[in-house]
């Protein structure tokens, strides 16, 4: 199965030449990382004229001293946007492929809300009876959907505090910094917090599980999506500490490149695992409300 998820992953990325780069993932993400770090420590050179000392006084405060709001705007825009449509056209693919094989029905609300009800829930890394999956031995365990939620859920909360932060900058005219107590930092903080345990725990995990779990191909894939989002969210919560210190242009410049390297590779790694979970599960959901055509036992 894993194997299978695999394959898809790699037939389904667009545009299709693309699909290559999940068969060498560990060097996409490689070269995607360093050329981020290269940029941002370079730009951020550029502008405060070192990585380590006191911020350059340009009117500016926080961050926007070192990289201007809308250069990081006309940097992340265009690379999140790709990302988000490069998932799509891959996940249209595969919905158009795949209803034709099964029942053909369309997609209805109960449906959909069962789906978003079951992914959100990680239903089915339950095992089927509550009890969880197995890793490293013939046990079950809940610590893999343990883990998953505090990932999940810190990311979505660390994607919020963005989206009000994006909010509070263009319709109500507050521009960052934002202080501790306020919704951006709240929500950054606690996402950070969860993501960076989530993460963590999912890493012992993958060190743990035995090599029948899963395919072991896709480890170097999995450790590098799992790391990414680890020194993600330490360094984002560092960065938050360290503002207005000497330490903040290299942390700012290490935190940027490392979300970079996440977007530009987000439609061509594990996070593709999310997106097609879903879609499937959406299917699932259509299917098993269609009525049985095996009519066993009639005459």
């Amino acid at each position: 199965m894993a194997t299978v998820r695999g394959q898809t992953y790699a037939d389904y990325a667009w545009p299709p030449a693309l699909g290559t780069l999940y068969q060498r993932n560990g060097l996409t993400l490689s070269l995607a990382l360093a050329a981020s770090l290269t940029l941002f420590m370079l730009l951020a050179l550029q502008s405060n004229g070192t990585l380590w000392g006191p911020l350059v006084q340009n009117g500016q405060q926080g961050f926007y001293a070192i990289f201007p709001h809308n250069l990081m705007v006309s940097l992340f825009a265009p690379v999140f946007l790709w990302a988000v449509f490069a998932l799509g056209m891959g996940v249209r693919k595969f919905w158009k492929d795949v209803t034709p094989a099964t029942s053909g029905a369309p997609l209805s609300t109960p449906a959909a809300a069962e789906a978003t009800h079951d992914a959100l829930k990680l239903k089915y890394l339950g095992g089927g009876h509550g009890d969880g999956c197995n890793n490293e031995d013939d046990a079950f365990t809940l610590a893999r959907k343990r883990t998953h939620h505090l990932t999940f859920y810190g990311f979505m909360l660390c994607f919020a505090a963005t989206s009000v932060a994006t909010l509070y900058h263009y319709a109500f005219g507050w521009p960052a910094p934002y202080d501790f107590n306020s919704l951006p930092k709240i929500l950054g903080t606690v996402g950070g917090i969860s993501l960076a345990l989530g993460s963590l725990g999912l890493w012992r995990l993958n060190l743990a599980r035995d090599p029948n779990h899963g395919d072991v191909k896709q480890r170097p894939m999995d450790r590098g999506f799992i790391a990414l989002l680890f020194l993600i969210s330490v360094t984002g919560l560092a960065l938050m500490l360290s503002r207005n210190t000497a330490a903040m242009p290299s942390l700012l410049a290490l935190h940027l490149g490392l979300v970079m390297a996440l977007f530009l590779t987000l439609p061509y790694g594990k996070f593709a695992h999310g997106i097609f979970r879903t879609a499937s599960l959406l299917r699932f959901s259509v299917e098993k409300r269609q009525p049985s055509k095996l009519a066993l036992g009639s005459d």
